[in-house]
């Protein structure tokens, strides 16, 4: 048995029922076996991937809270580290029901690599709960955030770990969490990015991984000779990634004629107005029937169904194992030339491979979606000068960053003869970054 399989079989014996990890690190060792293979021996003495698909460390704590009845609830938090080689630990907090610890340590796994390829000296690291945000009033959100907060800032700093927002943490969070942090520890520093600008966040950072998504798609249609002007394009979520998408397509002259939530999806042919689409998520927290009933070209679908829409350019931008096999093949049918992940991991792994083996061009998310945590990284730096970047500097910065990013999963691919299979050049790219730093630090 080759090295990558031994240390895939030990990953699904060694972490049970915790598939979406299982299928992360498959997916990555499985694209990384041209270099693994050339360094086996070395790698095997070192216990190189064991200790790459090994979290530093993985923390699960209760958070105890009252809701507005004096009724007292329980979550489960949770904050894993995984790599810190190239930097302090950067990644989001997950706040939603199906946040369990396979789920927080694929996403850590994937930050690994993601930070990576931002080029930037940030690690990777992941965290959450199972707290559901939706349906609670601010006095019981702030609640759980303090609560939450209390324990996590044990183990965080501006120099250790870095948490940012993600599914379910939002401005309104962050501030709390921000504001307990400051309480509890007595420093006023960048521990948190995406913070509020009044107090030290960064403009752009809101439509950061939407704008660098379609930066990094902007250059690969180039190189491919194709322009955005007149593409359609489909796109799933309504959150800021999506929301953020839709809009910069437009400005590139695309446009985004699809959007989804938890409940159902909207098809608008003449073009997803995003100004109310902002309305009606971003400042009425409402469901997109809303946005339906306000726009007389928008059609509503109860349930999945944005990727039979014929389109150009497939943008999932909802969360993980979203796109499905059946909806790769729709989209290879309706003639669609590109696919670019929003979201973490939402395609399926065998999605991914009829999509590259039909010709689509594939991007995975820790390449596509790297435009958020970049600009998180580029906020960590303006806390450090204690200096505010302008939205033009921040921009500017993302879209040189998201470029750079294209152009090394590229060239990745083609040094190992996979010209065109980003997946593999993202993969390697980040990998290659990684493995420098861990074995320049010994056995740690």
């Amino acid at each position: 048995m080759s090295y990558v399989d031994e240390v895939i079989a030990q990953v699904i014996e060694k972490n049970p029922s915790q598939p979406e990890f299982h299928q992360a690190v498959k997916e990555v060792l499985d694209s990384l076996r041209l270099v693994i293979d050339q360094n086996e021996d070395v790698y095997r003495k070192d216990a190189l991937l064991e200790r790459l698909v090994t979290p530093e460390r993985q923390l699960i704590f209760r958070v105890p809270w009252v809701d507005d009845k004096g009724q007292v609830h329980v979550n489960t938090g949770y904050r894993v580290q995984f790599n810190s080689a190239i930097g302090p630990y950067k990644g989001g907090l997950r706040l939603h029901p199906s946040v369990n610890l396979g789920i927080i340590k694929f996403l850590g796994f994937e930050q690994v690599f993601k930070n990576s390829l931002t080029g930037l000296p940030i690690g990777g690291g992941k965290g959450g709960s199972d707290f559901d945000p939706k349906g609670k009033s601010d006095r019981e959100v702030m609640a759980f955030c303090q609560s939450f907060m209390t324990e996590l800032s044990k183990y965080i700093g501006a120099d250790t770990d870095v948490p940012a927002g993600d599914i379910g943490t939002g401005a309104r969070e962050i501030g709390y969490m921000f504001g307990q942090y400051k309480r509890l520890q007595n420093r006023y520093e960048g521990v948190l990015t995406g913070k509020g600008l009044a107090y030290g966040g960064s403009l752009a950072r809101t439509e950061a991984t939407g704008y660098g998504l379609l930066y990094l798609v902007q250059e690969m249609m180039k190189c491919h000779g194709e322009e955005m002007t007149g593409k359609t394009v489909v796109v799933s979520g309504a959150g800021n990634v999506a929301i953020y998408a839709i809009q910069k397509a437009q400005q590139m002259g695309a446009k985004g004629v699809t959007c989804s939530d938890s409940t159902g999806w909207i098809y608008d042919p003449e073009g997803i107005d995003v100004e109310l689409l902002k309305e009606v998520k971003e400042v009425k927290r409402a469901r997109l029937t809303e946005y339906a009933a306000a726009r007389e070209s928008a059609v509503y679908h109860e349930g999945r169904g944005v990727w039979a829409i014929p389109c150009d350019i497939a943008l999932p931008c909802a969360t993980q194992n979203e796109l499905l096999i059946d909806d790769a093949k729709q989209l290879v049918a309706n003639g669609c030339k590109a696919v670019a992940e929003g979201a973490n991991m939402p395609t399926t792994l065998d999605a991914t491979q009829y999509l590259q083996e039909s010709g689509v061009l594939f991007v995975p998310g820790k390449a596509s979606n790297a435009g958020g945590v970049a600009t998180s990284a580029l906020e960590m730096t303006q806390n450090s000068e204690r200096l505010s970047w302008s939205f033009e500097e921040v921009d500017s910065k993302l879209q040189n960053i998201m470029i750079n990013i294209y152009h090394n999963i590229d060239n990745a691919a083609k040094k190992y003869g996979k010209d065109g299979n980003y997946v593999v050049g993202a993969n390697i790219a980040g990998f290659e970054k990684v493995v420098s730093a861990m074995n320049a630090q010994g056995i740690v």
